[in-house]
């Protein structure tokens, strides 16, 4: 229900990445139902994290935590309110469903000699300050994939959806750095593959983290309804995926998945 109570504007910060706008309009929703009006700020991950340093950001939408994001909030760590997590992201390394699992079943079966001579050696990923990119390009030397000519190749959002489809539709052997929560996972069914090593950093919570001077000032239950959201992974790839393969806005699709909750609560 959409209160009548003007309450101090607050902004609230997502990273460019489009699963991080569909978590971040559902918070933007849930603080306009309260009465405040919200602007928002979009940037690469480790410029959001200095921009709450800077007191520019209320409310980041999310950060990744302890592995991915962990070392970007360290710095202010102490000035602002970690809530619990709105689902639990992880990182893996996939490949599509057609690659046969008895040829690829780990991160080691890349460099064998079989493979190899198959697969496209340049692994493409995101910006370098995601911690999947970070992670990914530590274990091409890790795994000793770059004696076998595999290097990692860090790019845009944009880059990395074109390269997942353009391998898809040409049959194409590939391993992909993605993460859950992310459409296409939904989309096109890519199966992760072992990285028994652990560099790629575990399950992490994905927690709104919000200043103290906005805590000073929220509306008791837009901050009930945030500490008690839990989206889970399914929830924002289901957002996101409204998004990027139906058209959705952001919000229109953060209204739509909030209103199938309210329908389904009884």
């Amino acid at each position: 229900m959409v209160t009548h109570i003007r309450r101090p504007a607050l902004t609230v910060g997502n990273i460019a990445l489009s699963f991080h706008r569909a978590a971040a309009a559902v918070t933007q929703r849930i603080l306009e139902d309260a009465g405040h009006e919200v602007r928002t700020i979009e940037a690469p991950h480790q410029r959001l994290f200095a921009l709450q340093a800077l007191g520019e950001i209320d409310v980041l939408v999310s950060a990744w935590l302890p592995s991915s994001h962990g070392e970007y909030l360290a710095a202010y760590r102490d000035d602002v309110h970690v809530l619990g997590p709105h689902y639990e992201p992880y990182c893996v390394w996939a490949v599509p469903s057609y690659v046969p699992v008895d040829a690829v079943s780990e991160v080691a079966d890349l460099a064998r000699s079989d493979v190899a001579t198959r697969m496209t050696r340049a692994i493409d990923g995101i910006n370098p300050g995601a911690g999947i990119s970070r992670f990914s390009a530590a274990m091409v030397k890790e795994y000793g994939l770059d004696r076998h000519r595999y290097t990692f190749r860090p790019g845009t959002e944009h880059t990395f959806v074109n390269r997942v489809e353009r391998g898809i539709a040409e049959r194409e052997w590939f391993v992909i750095p993605i993460w859950r929560p992310q459409y296409l996972n939904l989309l096109h069914g890519l199966r992760p593959i072992a990285e028994p090593k652990g560099l790629l950093g575990g399950v992490d919570a994905a927690s709104p983290i919000i200043t103290d001077r906005a805590m000073a000032v929220i509306a008791p239950e837009a901050l009930e309804r945030l500490q008690g959201l839990h989206l889970g992974n399914e929830g924002v790839e289901s957002i996101d995926k409204l998004i990027n393969v139906d058209g959705l806005t952001p919000l229109d699709a953060a209204d739509r998945y909030l209103r199938r909750i309210a329908d389904a609560t009884p």
